[in-house]
């Protein structure tokens, strides 16, 4: 695995698409958006804590609804897991929304990390930790992309707050965006 450079980064368009992707959408917004962030998310299997940056103990919500269990599932048969997934964090974007840099917290969370996009593209921006690197990746919408290794310990990612991306000198403008992020918690 090595994408745009990133020893350990794969894409993967076309994950999930058409009634598909609709489905997975409706699921989302019939649940409850948390709105206590810049952007709406909800949890699934374990709460992260965003301000301690950490799964606490009382943490766990109860087992991944079948829908986001049938993902997970398609994640381990695909070989991008080698277990379930067990947490997932739906994000919510609107155009000028975004995600400062980071590492997915390295204590909390197992070697994989899985994205899947939703509804608009965007632009994700990684920068090496060690050195002056940068790539940009258009993530399109029912694409996948999976961290590990490197790419999920060497490489911040982020998502630029804009309202467009220029992608292959085009300028794109965005629209409403959902992610699913799948990982698999790690207790002390």
């Amino acid at each position: 695995m090595d994408f745009e450079g990133i020893k350990g980064l794969s894409y993967v368009p076309g994950f999930l698409t058409g009634q598909s992707a609709d489905e997975v959408c409706r699921a989302l917004d019939a649940g409850d958006w948390d709105t206590t962030l810049k952007r709406r998310v909800q949890h699934f299997g374990y709460r992260y804590d965003y301000r301690a940056r950490t799964v606490p103990d009382d943490a766990r919500l109860g087992p991944l609804p079948d829908w986001l269990g049938d993902l997970a599932r398609r994640l381990v048969e695909d070989g991008h897991f080698g277990a379930l997934p067990d947490q997932v964090i739906a994000n919510e974007y609107l155009p000028g929304q975004g995600i400062s840099a980071h590492v997915d917290c390295e204590p909390c969370f197992g070697g994989v990390i899985a994205s899947l996009s939703l509804l608009s593209a965007c632009e994700m921006v990684f920068r090496h930790r060690g050195n002056e690197a940068r790539r940009s990746v258009a993530l399109e919408p029912g694409s996948l992309l999976v961290m590990q290794g490197a790419a999920r310990y060497e490489w911040t990612h982020e998502i630029p707050a804009r309202a467009s991306d220029i992608v292959d000198g085009v300028k794109r403008m965005r629209g409403r965006r959902a992610s699913l992020t799948f990982r698999t918690v790690v207790l002390s």
